[in-house]
């Protein structure tokens, strides 16, 4: 589970000067269409990874729509992150097949190697774990993606050499 933090980080766009005025760029081009909260949203996505809480209370601000309204989208969509991302998006696919063929195991020991929980990210900012629903790679069960890297037919016991190839 991602834990949002009320903590302003030092690297947070919203008091970074060049990362806020892009944040100000998207909201002033696009403040007045319509649908403007969602393409806000998910311009900063794709800009910075994440929608922090106080890019989230900005936003609100900024758009004059209550935060309620800005924590709802974010929570309801499931392509959204209030949490920065780690270099490489581990995702272990839950398809009927990778989970008949061992995907919760594989979970349980990325888990173990990683010291994260799924939706978390290491320490070291390496690694974020996330599962995924079927990635159409069935026949080689189970599967996991590593950025844009599929592979198939994982089992527990490779994972801790698997990783050491994005270290």
């Amino acid at each position: 589970m991602n834990v949002v933090s009320t903590e302003i980080m030092p690297d947070d766009p919203v008091v970074v000067p060049e990362k806020k005025a892009h944040m100000d760029a998207i909201l002033d081009a696009n403040r007045d269409r319509p649908g403007a909260t969602m393409l806000v949203l998910t311009l900063l996505q794709e800009e910075f990874g994440y929608v922090s809480l106080p890019m989230q209370n900005y936003i609100s601000e900024q758009l004059k729509v209550p935060l309620s309204h800005i924590y709802g989208v974010l929570t309801f969509y499931s392509s959204f992150r209030m949490t920065p991302i780690g270099r490489h998006q581990v995702n272990v696919c839950m398809g009927t097949a990778c989970y008949v063929r061992g995907g919760p195991t594989v979970i349980d020991k990325l888990e173990q190697v990683l010291g994260v929980k799924v939706g978390e990210t290491t320490e070291d900012n390496r690694f974020t774990l996330d599962i995924c629903r079927c990635v159409g790679a069935c026949s080689q069960a189970p599967v996991v993606m590593i950025d844009d890297d599929v592979i198939g037919r994982v089992k527990p016991q490779d994972i801790a050499k698997l990783l050491r190839k994005y270290e």
